[in-house]
């Protein structure tokens, strides 16, 4: 087993789900599981997935994948498919999010379908406008089964103007639908931000993200939701050496050191997800102390200055984010980018290990 690893706790999943519950209430979760789980390879666990009634997904080929590990409830693909995707939707039952004429006149085949109603992310979907074209040529199609209307909020994170506007557009779309296909069981626009700052009395279902692997989708999201972060990437010390004042550690010499220093090498690098970024920027945390990360983050490595720490050994643990001396959060900001990407960026030859 590689000393680098993803760990995961199933309990703090099943903490934040539950917490998502009580806060929507009587609002069916459609827990999104795209890019494996956001990198923690939740939607491997069957035993997980299976509690829930319907899932969603990005691809097609994510839906295969669930398919193929068992689960046999309703999955949604929730963005626009490939053509060439008909023949796996046919064979494993797959439910489509749809707004694509192209698309829709090469169904030839029952499948079930969630119309994509364009509110103001100008990514996919249908526009108002184009609304009562689009559904007389699906009812033209004997072939397609309507289940769901919904859309994507762009910036209920701190927008309120705009998210309210997008919201009205939906509504006022979800009202032709219902006149057209009055037995729809899901209505939805909320992801995580939407969810949190715009209950829907109108809406039947919710889509949350990464607030169910416990990250915060902007500032403040802990102060409205209990919830545990699941991850925690770790390694361990595999080489230890003393260097003298002047020593360059690392490519390119970007570091030097100024002191005698005792240099540890960890085994994970950008090619675990390791952001180069965080060269000479970054820390982890070693016997529940901070160390800095020094020299350029190699492909398969990097080094960290533990000269402050007392009897530093081999083998000894190393955290990248712990959740508490360091959060994903902390490591994204170094990083000028979101907790989802450096999550979801974490390669897939570092083992996820379930607890």
């Amino acid at each position: 087993m590689r000393v680098t690893r993803l760990e995961i706790s199933k309990e703090n999943f099943r903490h934040n789900i539950a917490e998502i519950k009580k806060y929507v209430k009587d609002k069916t979760l459609i827990p999104i599981i795209k890019a494996s789980g956001y990198g923690t390879f939740i939607n491997r666990q069957i035993d997980l997935i299976n509690e829930f009634s319907i899932v969603g997904v990005a691809l097609v080929s994510e839906a295969v994948e669930l398919r193929k590990l068992g689960y046999q409830k309703e999955i949604l693909v929730i963005n626009q498919p490939a053509k060439s995707d008909l023949v796996n939707i046919y064979h494993y039952d797959i439910t489509i999010g749809i707004s694509c004429v192209e698309f829709l006149d090469c169904i030839d085949r029952d499948v079930k379908v969630h119309l994509e109603i364009e509110t103001g992310m100008n990514r996919t979907g249908i526009a108002l406008k184009d609304l009562d074209a689009f559904m007389q040529k699906v009812k033209k199609n004997p072939h397609v089964n309507v289940e769901g209307v919904y859309t994507h909020l762009s910036s209920a994170d701190f927008d309120e103007a705009y998210t309210l506007k997008q919201i009205g557009i939906f509504h006022e779309a979800v009202k032709k639908v219902q006149a057209e296909f009055p037995s729809i069981r899901y209505i939805h626009c909320n992801a995580s931000n939407g969810l949190l700052n715009y209950p829907q009395d109108f809406t039947t279902a919710v889509r949350p993200g990464i607030i169910m692997y416990g990250y915060e989708s902007y500032p403040g999201v802990k102060e409205l939701l209990d919830i545990k972060p699941v991850a925690k990437l770790k390694s361990e010390i595999t080489f230890l050496k003393t260097v003298e004042a002047g020593e360059a550690i690392s490519y390119s010499q970007t570091y030097k050191t100024t002191k005698t220093t005792r240099v540890a090498t960890v085994p994970m690098g950008y090619a675990d997800g390791i952001r180069r970024s965080l060269s000479n920027k970054g820390s982890v945390v070693i016997r529940s102390q901070r160390c800095p990360i020094i020299g350029t983050v190699c492909m398969d490595s990097f080094m960290v200055d533990v000269t402050d720490l007392k009897d530093v050994a081999i083998g000894d643990a190393v955290y990248l984010f712990d959740n508490e001396l360091i959060t994903l959060e902390e490591v994204a900001e170094i990083c000028g980018t979101i907790n989802y990407e450096i999550l979801c960026g974490i390669s897939e030859r570092v083992e996820r290990v379930m607890k």
